[in-house]
């Protein structure tokens, strides 16, 4: 395996053709699986896309003494800039530091996920001058990103200097016996077949409560709720923490799942279908308790994400929507809405649409679709 993908990196036109075949039948599955998640990209450049530029890039941190020959291979070593602990490229070993160099090419000539990585860094700051660059992997990859950063910053100090490099990485999914979240019979899920189970048990929670809605409208319902579910239920906890994958809490009406935010929206949307509601865009009157804290909480929408952005934290802008959905629904059980009158009433009413606006775009942010009734 070894060897191939030194004649692949080398321009071997068998292997490159076999590669290209590769290329082609994969990406048509991650279209597919990205269509039904609803994610979209501007642009999209795969690994490989860098390999001529990586013979290059080893040069460079050789000709600057950056990087050097060591048994065979390319490496970085510390440079002495920071103390121990802090530096990436030592480790301790029996109470003392030992080097641990970044490899960037092997001894047999082949690049690797550093040179690329780097390649990928001078690529995107060459192409559009980022602000920011943020890599999203697992807990697992924190040593690779920091050796490739400090490399970065020693290799292109000027660029470095003018963009924040993030690393964004997230806990494992356990299963209910606390180990990485497997099949029954010990593989891997896949994460198709995990949609597919998510619709169908969706679909079977919408025919028990709806079971007189047309089969395409349950099936509609079916894959907005069970693929926001998946979504809600991996973006909530702390992404640095690992979560225990479970069904029954994910589809629950209870507590704080997508499913409970998407009937909370649904909810406040139905009140604009009885009767005469009006255009909602009175201005706000604010007396009873509930409807202070209501506004208060709709005012702090733009606070919340800031918090997300700068922390990288879906998880507060999930809390902030369960916070906000547990308010309406105090403010709607002591405040009547389309029974007052006057003012009063049109006050209410404004309210509502501002919290189901606010629902629908923080799910929206999440990655999440609403649904108009459930």
């Amino acid at each position: 395996a070894r060897q191939e993908l030194v004649k692949l990196q080398a321009g071997d036109e068998e292997n490159l053709r076999y590669w290209r075949e590769m290329i082609q039948l994969s990406q048509v599955e991650f279209d597919t699986i990205y269509g039904r998640l609803g994610i979209q990209f501007d642009h999209a450049y795969g690994e490989s896309f860098y390999n001529p530029q990586l013979k290059a890039v080893v040069a460079d941190l050789c000709a600057k003494a950056i990087a050097q020959e060591s048994e065979g291979a390319k490496c970085v070593f510390s440079d002495g800039s920071l103390v121990p602990k802090e530096d990436p490229f030592l480790i301790q070993r029996d109470g003392e530091w030992k080097p641990n160099p970044c490899l960037i090419q092997k001894s047999d000539g082949a690049a690797n996920y550093a040179t690329t990585d780097l390649a990928t860094l001078a690529f995107r700051w060459e192409t559009w001058k980022p602000e920011e660059i943020i890599y999203v992997t697992d807990g697992r990859q924190q040593l690779h990103f920091r050796q490739v950063f400090s490399v970065f910053r020693r290799w292109q100090p000027e660029a470095a200097s003018r963009i924040k490099l993030a690393h964004v990485w997230f806990g494992s999914i356990l299963g209910d016996d606390g180990k990485p979240f497997k099949t029954r019979s010990g593989e891997t899920v896949k994460l198709a077949e995990l949609l597919d189970e998510a619709e169908e048990r969706a679909f079977a929670v919408v025919t028990a409560k709806n079971p007189e809605l047309p089969e395409a409208e349950r099936r509609t319902i079916a894959r907005v709720v069970g693929i926001g579910a998946v979504k809600y239920a991996d973006l909530l906890p702390n992404r640095q923490s690992d979560y225990v994958f479970s069904w029954d809490k994910m589809l629950s009406l209870q507590g704080n799942t997508a499913v409970y935010l998407m009937y909370a929206y649904a909810r406040v949307r139905s009140i604009f279908r009885k009767g005469e509601a009006g255009g909602a865009a009175a201005a706000v009157r604010l007396a009873a308790p509930e409807e202070l804290a209501l506004a208060r909480q709709l005012l702090n929408f733009g606070l919340a994400l800031e918090g997300v952005a700068e922390e990288y934290r879906p998880n507060f802008l999930c809390n902030y929507l369960y916070d906000l959905a547990g308010l309406f629904a105090r403010f709607y059980e002591n405040c009547p809405v389309l029974k007052s009158e006057g003012e009063v009433r049109a006050s209410r009413l404004a309210l509502c649409s501002l919290t189901a606006q606010v629902l629908k775009q923080g799910l929206e942010i999440l990655g999440i679709d609403v649904l108009e009734q459930m």
